[in-house]
């Protein structure tokens, strides 16, 4: 069912039910079940981490009160139950019920799974909300995950992220030639096509892997997160524009088995916990972002350096050739390909004369 048709009916039962001067006990359908369900939520982050750690855990909270204690959650950071990067094959296989994670740690068993997390100059925040929950986002992610026993769901989104943390300047392409650099995803795909060695490394082993040379460079999020982890204290040139992650989406993910032994109202409580966390965390990384990056502002040991735009074009060059391959491999990979694209070029359209006129008129004048 689409948001829109959710949120429709929402507003007319509402409008109903307060024109109704019956027992509303009479009216409406109470839980057929009282039943208590304590499940466990694994995740992929560092604990307490800000935005995603904390969202996990809202996420938990609010299920619980929404239920009135029925659906109780118990939430791991990443590596105390499972560790970070596995938190896919435990929610499949029914170790625990619940994951909170981004889908492009999966490529290697899901080639398409990048797309629910962002791919290289893909659709922006608002886009992917968008896509999601009034295009057919959402329907095409529950068909990809239906074969590994998975119900998935949007909970938050960080928006464009940060290039990422250098120990040296990146000044033409041929720079990037053996700098070993820790970024997930298609994103690492095509800094590895531009000649650099992607390194998989957990959010929790950033800052040792960049300080000790492990890593010549590395991508975590952006400043609300990356000041969390010290990793301006790891290295000293940060870089921007994140082409890699316009609109990172993070992933909540529901064991199939699990999910069908909740009564109907429980899920529909899980469904709108989801989208509350959504727009939460969006929010908060908005505020979050701003404050920190005034603060690394302010850093004499931070350089802020907006990446050349030469490189800019060569790396641009590098993800259209990735995508097209991509999509060439993988049946599941064209049809979201196309299906976003169908929508990304009408949006950019919009886009340009809404957001970015408004934008550029607004900054060029401060």
């Amino acid at each position: 069912m689409k948001r829109r048709d959710f949120v429709a009916g929402t507003l007319f039962a509402a409008g109903m039910s307060a024109c109704d001067t019956q027992n509303p006990a009479e009216e409406i359908n109470l839980p057929v079940s009282q039943d208590i369900f304590e499940w466990n939520m694994v995740t992929s982050w560092p604990p307490g981490l800000p935005g995603l750690g904390i969202g996990a855990t809202n996420f938990a909270k609010r299920a619980e009160k929404a239920s009135g204690g029925r659906l109780k959650i118990k939430v791991f950071a990443g590596g105390e139950l499972v560790p970070p990067l596995e938190v896919f094959d435990a929610v499949s296989r029914g170790t625990v019920q619940m994951g909170h994670d981004s889908s492009y740690y999966h490529r290697g068993k899901v080639a398409a799974a990048p797309y629910y997390t962002t791919v290289p100059f893909g659709l922006n925040l608002n886009e992917m909300n968008a896509w999601l929950y009034y295009g057919d986002g959402l329907d095409l992610w529950h068909e990809l995950y239906a074969p590994f026993n998975l119900v998935p769901f949007p909970v938050g989104n960080t928006g464009v992220q940060m290039l990422g943390w250098f120990n040296k300047k990146i000044q033409t392409i041929n720079d990037l030639s053996g700098m070993k650099i820790r970024m997930p995803g298609l994103g690492g795909e095509i800094m590895q096509r531009a000649g650099a060695i992607q390194v998989t490394v957990p959010g929790s082993e950033i800052f040792t892997s960049l300080k000790t040379g492990v890593v010549d460079a590395a991508e975590w999020v952006g400043p609300y997160n990356d000041i969390a982890l010290g990793l301006h204290k790891a290295a000293r040139y940060y870089y921007y524009p994140g082409f890699h992650e316009p609109g990172p989406n993070i992933e909540c993910i529901i064991n199939k088995t699990a999910w069908n032994t909740l009564p109907e109202d429980l899920q529909e409580i899980v469904r709108v916990v989801s989208q509350a966390c959504n727009l939460d965390m969006t929010s908060e990384y908005m505020w979050g972002n701003a404050i920190a990056l005034d603060q690394l502002k302010m850093d004499p040991n931070v350089e802020l350096i907006q990446l050349p735009q030469e490189v800019f074009d060569e790396l641009r060059m590098h993800s259209i050739e990735a995508i097209n391959d991509l999509s060439q491999k993988d049946d599941w990979a064209k049809k979201i390909e196309q299906s976003i694209s169908n929508f990304m070029k009408k949006s950019s359209a919009n886009q340009k004369i809404t957001e970015l006129a408004y934008l550029n008129m607004r900054i060029n004048n401060t």
